[in-house]
């Protein structure tokens, strides 16, 4: 049966999805050497890759998980290793030798992003045919290593700065735009993302390790597809500008590469069919459905009965909390779902549309959302118990790595005069729970495959 306290249940469940999807185990458990033969085994798929033609190894990349992937590189490879570098969020490095580290801002791009992308690029155009590149790369390498693009256009010198992106970034963040559509805009603003990275490395030959943190796991969307094909174009990303009426907000240079690309004067990303990506093999390491299933064991273990709905879920983060809210009142009433004790289980990544100036995270709000709703409940959310958590363990620019949601936290919200009203509306989820004590926070994990929404009915 499970233990008494539902609300250290999720915490547990909660960890045994990281444990599944460290990186550094990931790479420990799926690549060896056999003498001179690198061997990557995974999910059933094995490659043997020949190190005796390469004269250097570089291992390079960059994402919040990216220190933790080079350090089970450095041990498996050591003195093989030529050099490397890997650009990681603030507080996210790890113990390497061989490898540099250079930490910069998420999810709003600085000039340590800037100088780590353009040494990385630098690097990248040193590799030769005799060159074996090791990239790393997780979710959060698109802010972390922001180059901005530098264009010629009919004679004309058009070069990006980082206030462009960092005003770009922010417009799109406060107009809802989900991953696809931001990273659409940073691949095009961008000469590393959508490909040209790999171009950069040519005619090296790249073994891509890749760590998702969007949903659906799509190559070309993580870390904008630094490795990989882009099918986006510059009249996409134009778009989605006008989708969200945001071109007034958008820096008069991001607008012209924008602009003067839908019209073809400025080269695309890296397209489907390039001879360039015969040189790459880009390698899923880790997913959210991974960490999904390995809750789901976690909390069999502990005596829930479980179902899990999805790895898919988006959308508007305050929605999404009233769905699952109105799942848990199904599962409390007549076990629609799932028999009592249940745990319910989603994995994606929700988006906030800014309308207040507070702080927090969708995780956050998704747990004040679903607190809201529990204080609709005839019940008060009687024998309910939910955790919303980001599994790189900040959930938007705080320390936390979201919010619980609970019965207890519910009462004492009411005892306080807190307002949930007042938090939505100004998106100042983070306060709320800070006051409540219904923060949840692990630290950096040092890996990244968006979110997890736990909902325990007991």
């Amino acid at each position: 049966m499970p233990t008494s306290d539902p609300a250290k249940d999720l915490e547990t469940i909660f960890t045994a999805a990281l444990g599944r999807i460290d990186p550094y185990k990931m790479i420990t458990n799926h690549v060896r050497l056999e003498g001179d033969i690198l061997v990557v085994d995974m999910e059933g798929e094995v490659r043997r890759v020949d190190l005796t033609p390469f004269s250097r190894i570089l291992v390079l990349g960059g994402g919040k998980a990216s220190a933790r992937m080079a350090r089970a590189f450095e041990e498996l490879l050591g003195e093989r290793i030529t050099t490397g570098l890997v650009v990681v969020k603030y507080g996210h490095t790890d113990t390497l030798s061989r490898i540099e580290q250079v930490e910069s801002g998420h999810p709003v791009p600085d000039q340590n992003g800037v100088d780590g992308a353009l040494r990385l690029a630098e690097l990248a155009r040193s590799a030769d045919d005799k060159t074996l590149v090791i990239t790393c790369i997780s979710g959060g390498g698109s802010a972390l290593m922001p180059a901005p693009l530098r264009c010629v256009v009919n004679g004309e010198t058009i070069e990006l700065t980082l206030s462009d992106k960092q005003e770009t970034t922010k417009a799109l963040l406060a107009c809802g735009a989900d991953i696809r559509e931001i990273n659409c805009l940073r691949k095009h603003l961008s000469m590393l993302k959508g490909g040209r990275f790999l171009k950069l490395m040519a005619p090296a030959r790249s073994l891509n390790f890749i760590l998702s943190d969007v949903v659906g796991d799509c190559l070309q969307t993580i870390a904008s597809g630094v490795t990989s094909a882009d099918e986006g174009t510059f009249a996409e990303a134009m778009g989605i500008v006008r989708k969200y009426g945001i071109a007034d907000k958008l820096p008069p240079n991001v607008l012209k590469v924008l602009t003067l690309g839908e019209k073809g004067a400025v080269e695309e990303t890296v397209k489907p069919g390039d001879p360039v990506l015969a040189l790459a093999d880009n390698i899923l390491i880790g997913t959210n459905q991974a960490a999904l299933m390995a809750a789901c064991d976690k909390a069999r273990e502990l005596g829930y009965n479980v179902a899990p709905l999805t790895c898919l879920l988006t959308g508007e983060a305050r929605e999404a909390a009233k769905f699952q809210a109105g799942i848990a009142r199904d599962v409390r009433k007549s076990g629609m779902l799932v028999a009592k004790p249940a745990c319910v289980l989603l994995g994606g990544e929700t988006v906030v549309t800014l309308a207040g100036e507070g702080k927090g995270g969708r995780n956050q709000e998704m747990a004040l959302a679903f607190l809201a709703e529990m204080d609709k409940d005839a019940d008060s959310g009687k024998n309910i118990y939910y955790l919303s958590a980001s599994t790189d363990g900040s959930d938007g620019p705080t320390d936390a790595a979201g919010a619980f949601a609970t019965p207890e936290l519910l009462e004492k919200a009411r005892k306080m005069g807190l307002s949930m009203g007042k938090a939505l509306a100004e998106n100042d989820s983070y306060h709320f729970f800070e006051a409540l004590g219904g923060l949840y926070k692990t630290g950096p994990t040092m890996t990244n495959v968006c979110d997890l929404h736990m909902i325990v009915v007991i």
